[in-house]
């Protein structure tokens, strides 16, 4: 049979159009149509410029497949555990937490964000829950913006670390602890500084002086854990979509509108004359911000936002929060030189707003 010959199908009306569209542009074909903006965000959260424009927030991602060909379960199923050794982290309380959580939560702010316990815990529980989480210390912060966008090469980073580490160790230490004020840019060098000087400073503790540098001194380990590859990736995952910022946690606590969750966790107040330490940051947190603290923390409730700060059991914290609802946990206490004095201490969690 020839081709002349050879029956041929009739084009659609759709197909001739879409064919006509093309020949008026000839690019038309490898156009792509922008994504709208998914309406429950608002102009000033689609545009903020530490929000991630990963692709993977709303898709499965390559390590959740491999993870789950593994049979281990998908990263986003997993509730991450903190990455970073923290003074008055909260992992440890999160049972004890649990009665005083809000049973649903659209927008969350932390304005002390710290290890963030109670971040994870409460995003794996509301997987749609937007997030803003907030602090005054700028490493932390970009350390948190490293595992969300790079944590392949933060991993790999911290891997020479620690080999470097094993092969001289206390000369190593004191290499990386005077890199003092790293630029900017360099996000995945500062976090892994961050992480490995966490991991093996004294105590875990982060501490700096009047001119914001890192001063603690080389702890005991000798074979340090830098970081555990699955809970990484887990963090990587549910920190998607999140709002990461340094700021004031002034400026923090007036964001928030009537029916937002804020888990409030400053340095706490010392409940001794020798048991201050407030210095995450270079500026202090006395009796004066603990005062505002209150004060804010107050004026949130009366626009309608929910509230729970957690704070030191003392007298002086009481009566700043006498007028709301206060309650009493048990803490094990983590920083004290003397390891017979690490037993289980009370604080208090104060709630306010969402009756």
């Amino acid at each position: 049979m020839s081709g002349k010959s050879r029956r041929t199908r009739p084009e659609t009306r759709a197909a001739k159009a879409a064919r006509s569209d093309q020949r008026s542009d000839p690019k038309a074909r490898y156009k792509i149509r922008r994504k709208i903006p998914d309406p429950i965000w608002s102009l000033s959260e689609i545009v903020h410029p530490l929000k991630s424009t990963s692709p993977r927030r709303k898709r499965l991602g390559d390590d959740q497949v491999n993870f789950a060909i593994a049979g281990i379960p998908p990263v986003g199923r997993v509730e991450p555990q903190p990455f970073l050794k923290w003074v008055g982290g909260k992992s440890q309380l999160l049972a004890q937490f649990d009665e005083f959580l809000p049973d649903r939560v659209e927008r969350y702010f932390e304005p002390f964000i710290g290890g963030g316990a109670v971040f994870f815990h409460l995003k794996h529980r509301f997987p749609q829950m937007r997030a803003f989480l907030r602090d005054n210390n700028d490493e932390l912060i970009n350390t948190y913006i490293a595992v969300r966008d790079h944590p392949k090469p933060l991993m790999r980073r911290l891997d020479e670390h620690l080999a470097e580490f094993r092969a001289d160790r206390e000369r190593y230490y004191y290499l990386v602890r005077s890199w003092h004020h790293l630029p900017k840019a360099e996000v995945v060098e500062r976090a892994a500084r961050m992480i490995f000087l966490n991991k093996t400073c004294f105590n875990g503790l982060w501490r700096v002086n009047g001119r914001g540098e890192f001063n603690v001194p080389i702890g005991s380990q000798t074979n340090p854990g830098l970081y555990d590859r699955e809970n990484i990736l887990a963090a990587s995952w549910i920190l998607e979509g999140v709002h990461l910022a340094t700021q004031d946690f002034r400026d923090t606590l007036n964001e928030p509108r009537r029916g937002d969750f804020v888990y409030v966790d400053p340095p706490y107040h010392p409940i001794s004359l020798t048991a201050s330490f407030t210095s995450y940051t270079k500026e202090d947190f006395g009796m004066g911000e603990q005062q505002e603290l209150a004060a804010l923390f107050a004026d949130a409730s009366r626009r309608g936002v929910r509230l729970m700060l957690s704070n030191s059991d003392a007298e002086f914290i009481r009566k700043l929060y006498r007028g709301f609802k206060v309650y009493t946990v048990k803490a094990r206490r983590a920083i004290n030189c003397d390891g017979s004095k690490r037993g289980a201490i009370n604080e208090v969690v104060v709630l306010a707003g969402g009756d």
